[in-house]
């Protein structure tokens, strides 16, 4: 097997299982779940960057006010993302949350065309029009747009379209986006811990140890994600980040027995289809490409 392809997919399927540990932490306010994500992720990968002595980057981003100010924007979108994903789980969405995940690529083929004015293929417009109206028919049942969903979905778009033209790697993008989010984190904790609404001063040690293991959990994923993405092409990657949406959705249905009514499967069926279009036409374009001499 190619080590791109496994790298990758431990990354999807710790995404996909993710669900799991933010139910220990059904306790602690999503906001401080958040929160505690950010600081130990910062410590740990502190820890990394000592440990491979890779420092010199921040010498440069310290003289580059633009860079600063792109990552503080992606960092807040993060944020965004993580803070509504922990609050679904907390509150039972799950499945809104898979769908969010199920629609990205198609979003990321919406940004492309709008902002960064690439041209999709017919498929793709195929895919996403199947997407759209699987989207619109939830909307009409729900009686509302799927808020969550859509959320997720252009928030993680947007995260992904500024981490692309960004000027840093995964590995320090990554830290940046935590150093400038660690003074927040810090006052947020120091509030409520004053408040006494803290796990911190409520919470067993059992609590604080699954807060205290969110640092590594949440870099390794994104550690092993680049490992893989420099290793394989995007059309395998893109097919798949379909395994997180896909555990996400079988979590909840299975596991955490969420209500998921027959009118909405077809929606999600739409949504499922338009993936396939999208996968199916991005391999046979893969295919197409005339060979690298």
């Amino acid at each position: 097997m190619n080590p791109g392809v496994l790298y990758a997919t431990l990354a999807y399927l710790a995404w996909g299982l993710f669900p799991l540990y933010f139910r220990q932490l059904t306790g602690v306010e999503p906001l401080e779940v958040v929160m505690h994500r950010t600081l130990w992720s910062l410590v740990f990968l502190l820890g990394v960057l000592l440990y491979l002595k890779r420092w010199a980057w921040l010498r440069a981003v310290a003289r580059q006010p633009r860079v600063l100010g792109a990552f503080a924007l992606s960092a807040a979108l993060l944020t965004a993302n993580w803070l509504t994903y922990v609050w679904a789980v907390h509150n039972h969405h799950l499945l809104d949350a898979s769908l969010g995940y199920f629609i990205l690529p198609l979003v990321n083929v919406a940004i492309g065309f709008f902002v960064l004015h690439e041209r999709p293929r017919r498929g793709q417009w195929l895919a996403v029009a199947l997407a759209s109206a699987g989207v619109l028919w939830l909307a009409i049942q729900a009686g509302h747009p799927p808020w969550i969903a859509l959320v997720l979905a252009f928030t993680f778009g947007a995260y992904g379209l500024l981490r692309k033209v960004g000027a840093l790697g995964p590995l320090e993008g990554l830290t940046l986006e935590t150093l400038v989010l660690a003074p927040f984190a810090v006052a947020v904790l120091a509030y409520l811990s004053w408040q006494g609404r803290s796990a911190f001063v409520q919470g067993d040690a059992t609590t604080l140890g699954w807060l205290l293991f969110g640092g590594p959990m949440t870099a390794l994923p994104l550690l092993l994600f680049a490992a893989g993405a420099r290793r394989i092409t995007l059309t395998t990657m893109g097919i798949l980040q379909y395994i997180s949406p896909s555990l996400q959705f079988a979590l909840g249905v299975w596991v955490f027995h969420e209500a998921f009514e027959s009118v909405r499967l077809v929606g999600f069926g739409l949504i499922w289809v338009a993936l396939l279009v999208y996968s199916i036409e991005g391999w046979v374009a893969s295919r197409q490409l005339p060979p690298q001499r």
